[in-house]
């Protein structure tokens, strides 16, 4: 029998996992320096994207569906001049995706359509803030392989 909820549910989840892989990937053969350094002075490193991810996902996800308790610090997640390793980054990451996993699979055909509403996010129902959580993750992820690319143009130019 069709089940509309667990169809929307799986294919979140596969989206998710495969963005946290992709950016696993992504990150291999990066280097500590290269994973925290900002290539532009307007722009990003890697790993604050990583941060803000993080952030992201357990802030809309965590705190306001799974009632985590995080509190977020949005301006941190982008100049944290102390970051953690890029190891710790990226497993806080699989932490926040393994979170918004479960969350999926808490869904009931009944909570896609439940009102939702955090800061940063006008009233919506909780298919929509997955979906945008998922669109957000897909977009640092075109960033990071610029990024990427950025940080092996400046390996080849020493």
């Amino acid at each position: 029998m069709y089940n509309l909820s667990v169809t929307i549910g799986n294919g979140f989840k596969r989206s998710f996992q495969d963005f946290n892989q992709r950016v696993r990937s992504l990150s291999e053969e990066l280097s500590e320096e290269q994973f925290w350094a900002k290539p532009f002075h307007y722009g990003n490193s890697f790993g604050h994207l990583v941060l803000h991810i993080t952030g992201n996902l357990n802030y809309y996800v965590g705190a306001q569906l799974a009632s985590t308790g995080y509190i977020r610090n949005r301006e941190l997640e982008f100049t944290d001049s102390a970051p953690p390793s890029k190891e710790e980054a990226l497993r806080r990451l699989d932490e926040a995706v393994a979170l918004v996993i479960a969350e999926l699979e808490r869904q009931t055909d009944d909570d896609w359509a439940k009102s939702y509403s955090a800061i940063g996010v006008d009233e919506e129902d909780r298919f929509s803030i997955f979906l945008r959580c998922a669109v957000h993750f897909h977009h640092h992820i075109g960033q990071m392989i610029y990024l990427k690319k950025e940080s092996a143009a400046a390996s080849d130019r020493f």
